[in-house]
């Protein structure tokens, strides 16, 4: 009975050792024939060549401009105010009209002061006859040479009393300190006005200033008598002037420099404080190498473009200048006639063959 025991439990661990010797075999032999098959596997097909557009470098011309908000401002400008408090008698202008320098505007009431005016004038003749009385008095000792200086002084006196009367006299008028074109009108004849009171303004708008600013790296490009353009709201006309005032203090804001421009308006079709978009032109260049800013490829140290050289794709590093919407120029490294890529500058490689898509 033991014996058969031992029998069946010999056979058992036969059986399981040929199952184990089986998948050792087979795994041996699957791994045998992955090796001995891989390189076969592989695709036989090459890849397909890379097709990429490219740019014929030649020159153009290049003009270098910067845009700034500007807004107009009038040459000169007044409020009309008295001088001294009063009533207004006659207003001598139209509201919106051309005035000239020394041209009457308004008259205050003065009739007081013309009335002072000749009693202060009579008072000074009077003076004056008992000075000459009295320096003939002097003469033969008939009075104290004090007595007579006395009245020499009053007579001065007068004298400057009736300058002081013909001053405020003349402030009682009031005139136009430059030629221009007048605003509205505050007041009406018969008003009491004070030196506070605005009666009108008066503005000079041929010529115009013209206020903007720049960014502060311009400050040493822009100078005085440079031209600039600009273009007003609602207003399809170029108007042009010339810069004749720059601000020596860089805003601590903006980091901007404000400069002034004077801008002829003979044809009067354009108002003070009107917006205006301002542009100045930097530089002319009339052979400029321009190239489209993609296919620049930017470093940490330099800058690079792929052109092509014998059919194949070189690298070669570029100096860039001034940049537009779309293009920037290239002031070293490419000359009139080299190909550049455009696109798939990514993908290349120093030396790869080139396949072109496309040739501007």
């Amino acid at each position: 009975m033991s014996n058969s025991k031992k029998t069946i439990r010999n056979i058992i661990l036969l059986v399981a050792a040929g199952i184990v010797i089986f998948f050792v075999y087979k795994k041996l032999t699957a791994n045998g024939n992955k090796d001995t098959a891989g390189p076969a596997a592989g695709p036989k097909n090459p890849s397909k060549q890379l097709l990429t557009d490219a740019w014929v470098v030649k020159t153009s011309a290049l003009e270098q401009s910067i845009e700034a908000s500007g807004t107009l401002q009038s040459n000169e400008e007044v409020e009309i105010k008295p001088e001294i408090n009063g009533r207004i008698i006659h207003l001598y202008f139209k509201e919106g009209t051309n005035v000239r320098k020394g041209d009457l505007l308004v008259k205050i009431y003065d009739e007081d002061l013309r009335a002072q005016l000749e009693k202060l004038k009579l008072q000074q003749q009077l003076a004056r006859t008992t000075l000459e009385r009295q320096e003939n008095l002097l003469k033969i000792n008939g009075i104290s040479r004090q007595d007579v200086d006395v009245t020499r002084n009053q007579v001065s006196a007068y004298g400057a009393d009736i300058e002081y009367t013909l001053t405020q006299l003349q402030k009682t008028e009031l005139r136009a300190p430059f030629s221009g074109r007048l605003g509205l009108r505050n007041v009406s004849e018969g008003a009491i006005v004070s030196s506070a009171s605005v009666i009108t303004t008066l503005q000079q708008i041929d010529p115009l200033k013209m206020d903007f600013a720049v960014a502060e790296k311009y400050r040493n490009v822009i100078k005085t008598g440079d031209q600039v353009s600009f273009f007003v709201a609602g207003d399809t006309k170029e108007y042009k002037g010339s810069i004749y005032a720059i601000d020596p203090k860089i805003d601590l804001t903006t980091r901007t420099v404000r400069l002034r421009a004077m801008v002829p308006n003979n044809s009067g079709t354009l108002f003070p404080g009107s917006f205006a978009k301002v542009q100045i032109a930097l530089k002319n260049l009339p052979d400029a190498i321009m190239i489209p800013s993609q296919a620049v490829i930017p470093g940490t140290r330099d800058k690079k473009v792929i052109v092509a050289d014998s059919g194949r794709a070189k690298f070669v590093v570029v100096e860039t200048g001034i940049r537009t919407e779309s293009n920037v120029q290239i002031t070293n490294g490419l000359k009139p006639g080299d190909t550049v890529i455009t696109t798939g500058i990514l993908q290349l490689k120093p030396g790869m063959p080139l396949k072109y898509n496309k040739v501007q």
